[in-house]
């Protein structure tokens, strides 16, 4: 029970750690941001290939040999707390190499299109709470 406890709290630490260099480097790239998203981009980009490099040094035979505990806390919650994206993407990859091609051009398509469309929902059910913009003076003249 103790060694569960430890774990979570290293997982939700290091998560904690992904999740403020979210945001500082969303805040360094603020000012490049303006008409594409380049901060989020560079964040799930460096955040893909963090989980796979990590992952793929630290599996099995591989050269790195790591616990359990340090691998969930760095994929679950460093890569976790940065992006999620990374994971969408290591999965997707982890499809591909099992001879999954369709699964893989299935978890891509649902993934963007519920993305979007969830996104989407959340926008309107909020804005559906939201009380009306007062109206302007020209309204009501």
């Amino acid at each position: 029970m103790t060694s569960n406890l430890l774990t979570t709290l290293g997982i939700a630490l290091a998560g904690a750690c992904g999740t403020l260099m979210r945001y500082w480097i969303g805040l360094a790239t603020a000012r490049i941001s303006q008409t594409l998203p380049w901060g989020t981009i560079l964040i799930n980009m460096s955040g893909s290939f963090a989980i796979a490099f990590f992952g793929t040094l630290t599996l099995g035979n591989a050269r790195f040999q790591v616990s359990d505990t340090a691998r969930l806390m760095f994929m679950v919650g460093i890569c976790g707390g940065y992006t999620t994206f990374s994971s969408f993407t290591l999965q997707t990859l982890d499809l591909l190499r099992g001879g999954a091609p369709g699964r893989a051009a299935l978890n891509i398509v649902l993934s963007i299109t519920l993305g979007m469309a969830s996104v989407t929902a959340g926008y309107v059910a909020a804005q559906a709470l939201n009380p009306p913009p007062p109206a302007s003076e020209s309204e009501e003249s």
